[in-house]
C-alpha cells in the first residue's frame, strides 16, 4: 500500500516538475528558430547560392577557354602526281640557252636532241596514298570582342544574385512575421487567461461574501444565484482560454519547427519596440521588393545588349598547339611531327532579314514593360507603407484610451465593492461593475497586441524589419 502511495505521488509530480522544466522563450529565440526549420528560406537560401555560381560561371567567359582536341579518320583516296620528263628537260635546257654563245647553243641543241627525245613522256615519282589521318593538342580560344555580349552576361548575373539575396531577405521578413504572430498569440491568450482567473478571484470572493449573508437573512437566495451564474460563465472563459493557449503554442510550435505537443512558455509582455523606429515615410527604396524589381529592371536591359550583339562584329583570338599525323607519300608520312598554329577569327553579320533587328526591339519593349511595373508596384508599396502607418496610429491610440478606460472602470469596481460592502448599491451594479471592469481589460489586451502587431507590419512595410 505504501508503495502504491509513493507512486502515485511520483506521477502526480511529474507535471509540476516538468512545467518548472520549460524554459521561457524569448521573441528573438522563437525568431531564430523559425529562420533555421523554415522549408521556403532553405529554398531561397540554395537560390541565392546558385546565383552566385552563376555569376563566378559568367565570370569565367572573360578569359581564355582551353580544351583538348583530337581527330581520326580514314580514307582510301590514293594517286600520283606524274612528271613530263620531257617538258621538264627542255626547259632546263632553254634556261640555260641564253647564257652560251652561238656556237655553243646549236652544240648543245644537237646534243640534248637526241636526249629529250628518249625520254618517257611522263615519270610517276609523286605517288600518295591518304589511309589514315589523326591529330590531337591544345586548343585555346580568347575572346577579344563579342559584340559586348559577355558584359552584358555577366551584369546580368550580377542583377540576379542581387535579387536572389533580396528574395532570401523578403523570406526572412515574412517568417519572422509569421513567428511575431504566433509569439504574440500566446502572449495574448495567456493574458486573457489572467483576466479569467483574476475575474474568477473576485466572484468567488464575493459568493462567500454573498452566501454568508444569506445564511444570516441579509441577502436572498437570487442573490448568490446571479453570482454563481456569473462564476460558471468565467469558468467558461477560462475553459475557452486553456484551449486558446494550446492552439496558439501549437501553432507557435509549428512556425519554430518544434513538435506540435511540445511545451510551450512565453514571456508574458510584447517586445517593446522603439518608437523612433516607427516615423511615418514613404520612402520604400529599403525593402526587398523595391531591389528585387530594380534587379528585374536591370536584367531587362542587360537583355536589349544581348538581343543587339547578335548583329555586331565579333572577334576572338586561337591558339592550337599538337600532333599531326597521316597522308603517305611515296611510302613515308607527310604529316608526322608536333606544331603551333595560331590565329584570329573575325565574323560580321551582315543581313539576317531582320530576325536579330527584332529581337532587339522586342527586348526594348520588355525593358520598358519592366521599368513601368516598377513604377506601379512602387506606388502601392508606398500606399501600403501609407495604409501599415494609419493602423499602427490607431492603434497606439488604441493603447492610450484602453489603458484610461482600464484605470476609470478599475476605481468604479473598487468604489462599487465598498459601496456594496455598506450596503448603499446593489449586487446587480456590483456585478456590472466588475464585468465592466473584465471588458476593458479584455480590450486593453486586444489593443497592446494590435499594436505589436501593427509596429511588425509597418516595419516589414518600410523594409525595416530585416536589415541588409
Amino acid at each position: 500500500m505504501k508503495q502504491i502511495f509513493i507512486y502515485i505521488l511520483l506521477i502526480l509530480s511529474v507535471p509540476l516538475s516538468a512545467q518548472e522544466d520549460v524554459p521561457v522563450l524569448e521573441i528573438e529565440h522563437c525568431r531564430n528558430l523559425a529562420l533555421e526549420h523554415n522549408k521556403t528560406l532553405r529554398s531561397a537560401t540554395l537560390g541565392l547560392e546558385a546565383a552566385r555560381y552563376t555569376k563566378r560561371s559568367t565570370l569565367g567567359m572573360f578569359f581564355p577557354n582551353i580544351s583538348l582536341t583530337g581527330f581520326a579518320g580514314y580514307s582510301d583516296i590514293d594517286g600520283s602526281l606524274g612528271i613530263n620528263m620531257r617538258s621538264m628537260a627542255s626547259g632546263m635546257i632553254n634556261s640555260v640557252l641564253p647564257s652560251l654563245s652561238p656556237q655553243q647553243q646549236a652544240t648543245l641543241q644537237r646534243l640534248a636532241s637526241g636526249v629529250v627525245e628518249r625520254l618517257p613522256s611522263r615519270y610517276n615519282i609523286l605517288d600518295y596514298e591518304v589511309g589514315w589521318m589523326y591529330s590531337g593538342g591544345i586548343m585555346l580560344r580568347q575572346p577579344l570582342f563579342m559584340g559586348g555580349k559577355i558584359v552584358a552576361g555577366y551584369r546580368m548575373s550580377k542583377f540576379a544574385l542581387e535579387a536572389a539575396r533580396q528574395n532570401e531577405r523578403k523570406t526572412r521578413a515574412d517568417i519572422i512575421e509569421e513567428a511575431d504572430q504566433a509569439y504574440a498569440n500566446v502572449v495574448k491568450a495567456t493574458e486573457l487567461r489572467k483576466v479569467a482567473e483574476s475575474y474568477l478571484s473576485l466572484l468567488e470572493t464575493l459568493d462567500g461574501n454573498v452566501e454568508s449573508a444569506v445564511r444570516n437573512g441579509m441577502k436572498l437566495q437570487n442573490d448568490r444565484l446571479k453570482v454563481l451564474v456569473k462564476i460558471d460563465e468565467v469558468k467558461l472563459q477560462l475553459a475557452q482560454a486553456d484551449n486558446a493557449i494550446r492552439l496558439a503554442s501549437m501553432s507557435l510550435c509549428h512556425v519554430t519547427g518544434m513538435p506540435l505537443t511540445s511545451r510551450v512558455r512565453v514571456s508574458s509582455e510584447y517586445p517593446r519596440v522603439d518608437d523612433a523606429l516607427l516615423l511615418s515615410s514613404d520612402d520604400v527604396t529599403s525593402r526587398p521588393e523595391y531591389a528585387m524589381l530594380e534587379a528585374k529592371v536591370g536584367v531587362a536591359r542587360q537583355e536589349v545588349n544581348v538581343s543587339r550583339a547578335a548583329w555586331l562584329p565579333q572577334l576572338a583570338l586561337l591558339a592550337y598547339y599538337g600532333y599531326n599525323g597521316g597522308i603517305e607519300m611515296n611510302g613515308r608520312k607527310l604529316l608526322d611531327r608536333w606544331g603551333f598554329a595560331g590565329g584570329v577569327t573575325l565574323s560580321v553579320p551582315i543581313f539576317h532579314f531582320g530576325a536579330d533587328y527584332y529581337k532587339t526591339k522586342a527586348a526594348q519593349v520588355r525593358a520598358r514593360q519592366a521599368e513601368l511595373e516598377r513604377e506601379d508596384f512602387v506606388e502601392l508599396m508606398q500606399l501600403q507603407l501609407a495604409r501599415e502607418g494609419n493602423n499602427l496610429e490607431e492603434a497606439s491610440l488604441e493603447v492610450s484610451l484602453t489603458e484610461k478606460a482600464l484605470e476609470q472602470v478599475t476605481l468604479n469596481r473598487e468604489l462599487s465593492e465598498k459601496q456594496y460592502k455598506a450596503g448603499t448599491e446593489t449586487l446587480t451594479d456590483l456585478l456590472e461593475a466588475q464585468a465592466l471592469w473584465q471588458q476593458a481589460w479584455q480590450r486593453s489586451i486586444d489593443a497592446r497586441f494590435r499594436r505589436y502587431l501593427a509596429s511588425v507590419a509597418y516595419l516589414k512595410a518600410a523594409g525595416r524589419l530585416v536589415t541588409e
